[in-house]
């Protein structure tokens, strides 16, 4: 089991869990893992992050690894950039979307996706054996230029930039104080957008909206959004990898309904309809992922949660699209990871072809109701509570703690949080009264064997 490493890279409090000492033996053991150079190190706009950078490098460098410097980018910047201009592999300083006290550290391979969880176990052995390679030196320090501008070409380049820019949309975009404020609104002007921002000014301790953008904190950005008379609004997280879409009416899509309509339009843009086609999803995504590609005879693939594993699932099967219910979406023909900012472009691409408004397409796809929340919960406690609810169903899926079929179109699921000491639980169904009844059922069983 990983004893530093959770759902997505090291992450903890800074100075209490993600002290700096962690941070420099961790870089020793990640050259040791490297063996060489050059690597990209690029950090997100928390307060703590520029030191924790600092301390990666200047251990990486005493090792004798050469490191280069992309400075504060968004995480899926450094990802493209790690694997565009072929480097060894990539260090991204970030804990996303946690409160401002935390931070984090995310190791990229060459490919620019996150590390195997297999590798993540080989530098943890590396960390608490303290085998450490010998220094082969003092490795360089440089400055890698204008990562954002081939990070934004990059993504321009997917996309039928003369029919977005044609349409004139006007866009209103919440950077939610996160490092997409280096790209997104350059990204939006280059298309011929009009761009009102909110949040724009790059803060750590995110005063805006916090770090992490969801249904229920969103009200400026819907209120903007019609305010302005806008054609689409979009949320970022803080490392900028993650999107939220708010249709012209004001109404804030969750992560699945919103990347359905990408799915559809990637696999219709591709002209992709044969079955060997392919969509990666964790298991807690709704049912709409599965309808979507349903249409193009797509194969769906589900995995764990935790976007590494849909990353790399992507890799593995030559799957051509991946997303997750957060607003998670992966392009492979970009680099088969989150991107928020490749998603507004591609959403923008969807508007300009399809000449509707965001809310009549999405419209038309079938309604799911979802519901989510979390329990205060041990391992220990959460084996025996997803052991318990396995009695409950004959049609249950394992791919991740439990998921429980009550009906075909219906389903509860609990796993273990790879971060926290707490178990989740996701809901879904095709009615809202159902949901209700099943939500409150296995509520009050999950709290009963929690005593």
């Amino acid at each position: 089991m990983a004893r530093l490493f959770g759902t997505n890279g090291v992450r903890g409090v800074f100075g209490k869990d993600l002290t700096l000492e962690l941070a420099l033996r961790l870089s020793y053991a990640l050259a040791t893992y490297y063996q060489e150079g050059p690597l990209l190190l690029a950090y997100d706009g928390r307060h703590s992050s520029p030191l924790i950078a600092s301390v990666v490098k200047a251990g990486l460098n005493a090792m004798g690894i050469d490191v280069h410097d992309a400075g504060l980018v968004p995480t899926p910047c450094l990802q493209y950039c790690t694997k565009r201009l072929g480097y060894r592999g990539g260090i991204m300083i970030t804990a996303s979307h946690n409160p401002p006290e935390y931070n984090g550290i995310k190791v990229m391979a060459s490919d620019g996706v996150e590390i195997p969880r297999e590798d993540e176990l080989k530098i943890e052995d590396i960390y608490f054996s303290n085998r450490f390679m010998k220094s082969k030196g003092i490795g360089r320090d440089e400055r890698l230029s204008n990562p954002v501008d081939l990070y934004i070409q990059g993504i321009r380049s997917l996309v039928d930039v003369d029919r977005i820019r044609s349409k004139g949309m006007k866009v209103v975009v919440d950077v939610g104080n996160g490092a997409q404020a280096v790209a997104v609104p350059r990204l939006l002007n280059m298309l011929g957008c009009k761009v009102v921002t909110l949040n724009e000014r790059i803060d750590g301790s995110f005063p805006g909206r916090g770090s992490e953008p969801t249904v229920d904190n969103l009200g400026e950005l819907a209120s903007s959004v019609k305010a302005n008379d806008a054609d689409l609004g979009i949320a970022y997280d803080g490392d900028g990898d993650r999107s939220i879409f708010c249709d012209e009416q004001g109404n804030i899509y969750t992560g699945d309904r919103s990347g359905a309509l990408l799915v559809e339009h990637v696999l219709a843009k591709e002209g992709e309809k044969r079955g060997d086609v392919k969509v990666v999803t964790p298991v807690n995504s709704s049912m709409l992922i599965d309808m979507v590609a349903a249409m193009y005879s797509a194969k769906v693939i589900k995995t764990k949660v935790g976007s590494v594993e849909v990353s790399r699932e992507m890799i593995r099967a030559s799957a051509l699209v991946g997303l997750e219910e957060n607003g998670g979406f992966m392009y492979a023909k970009h680099i088969p990871v989150r991107d928020g900012a490749m998603s507004t472009a591609l959403m923008l691409e969807v508007l300009a072809l399809r000449d509707e408004p965001l809310s009549s397409l999405i419209s038309r796809y079938k309604r799911f109701y979802q519901y989510k929340t979390k329990f205060p919960c041990s391992r220990e406690q959460s084996s025996s509570i997803i052991d318990a609810l396995k009695a409950t169903s004959s049609r249950v899926e394992t791919i991740d703690g439990i998921k429980v079929w009550v009906d075909d179109e219906s389903w509860i699921m609990v796993r273990q949080s790879g971060t926290e000491p707490i178990i989740r639980l996701y809901a879904e169904s095709s009615s809202e009264q159902r949901l209700r009844q099943i939500v409150d059922v296995y509520v009050e069983k999950i709290r009963s064997l929690l005593g």
